[in-house]
């Protein structure tokens, strides 16, 4: 494993968390262009950058993958997009800002699986029910969620809603295998091991998916991500792919 040496930048994360359709026009819900959020990126990512976990190796991998995997899947992609938009109207992608490599944030693409008006049916949910409310702080999870639509539930049984992460992987924004992404709120709850997440590109898959997803608590999971980065290995890579596939046919932990 590479030998970077890292300089945790938490003090220089302040995002707040956002989502955005993305549909011919994207655009954040709270208003910021995307535009600008690249530039804000480029700000952080000026801050000390750090090479990657697996380097690349690792790189050259995740793009072979990513490419032949976004060719083979076509026909799916386009079956599942007209689920989505024929379910509801609503555009077939979003975009939900996540902290990446170096402290760098990016939109991870997926496809849309909560309504449309998914922030305000989270905000009265989470006012009406304390349990939930509580829930939701200490995981940034519900097992009941009602922003999510009936294909929404289904896609992500299936873990298939993930799919068009792909775009992010060539873009270099995320890896095959990684870390959970994460969202800016979720930096300080990581404490001192936030330093080995923004070590390594987030993960489509990771030692998190295989080892109960939801299922796992949190300071679990961060484990997970930090003995990851700390013990990575390419043969550890090819191992988590191969666990991942029975992982989603029987939805291990998901919800």
């Amino acid at each position: 494993m590479l030998d970077c040496q890292v300089r945790s930048s938490l003090t220089d994360v302040s995002y707040t968390p956002a989502e955005s359709n993305i549909a011919g026009t994207s655009r954040v819900h709270s208003g910021t262009s995307i535009s600008a959020l690249d530039s804000t990126a480029e700000e952080v990512s000026a801050v000390a950058p750090q090479c990657p976990v697996g380097g690349e190796v690792k790189r050259t991998v995740d793009l072979a993958v990513a490419l032949s995997a976004a060719v083979l899947l076509l026909p799916l992609f386009i079956m599942i997009a007209l689920l989505v938009k024929l379910s509801d109207g609503g555009p077939v992608f979003y975009g939900h800002r996540r902290i990446g490599m170096n402290s760098k944030p990016f939109l991870c693409v997926k496809f849309r699986t909560m309504a449309v008006n998914s922030d305000d049916l989270l905000r009265k949910h989470l006012d009406a029910s304390p349990a939930a409310a509580l829930e939701w702080t200490q995981t940034r999870k519900l097992k009941v969620d009602p922003r999510i639509t009936a294909v929404g539930a289904v896609l992500r049984r299936m873990s298939v809603d993930e799919l068009p992460q792909v775009i992010n992987i060539v873009r270099g924004e995320m890896s095959i295998v990684g870390p959970r992404p994460i969202v800016s709120d979720e930096v300080t709850m990581y404490g001192q091991d936030a330093e080995y997440y923004f070590r390594a590109r987030p993960g489509l898959t990771g030692a998190w998916q295989v080892s109960g997803r939801n299922d796992a608590s949190y300071s679990q999971r961060v484990a997970l991500d930090r003995d990851y980065v700390q013990n990575w290995t390419l043969w550890r890579d090819i191992t988590i792919i191969a666990k991942t596939v029975p992982a989603v046919v029987w939805a291990k932990g998901t919800y």
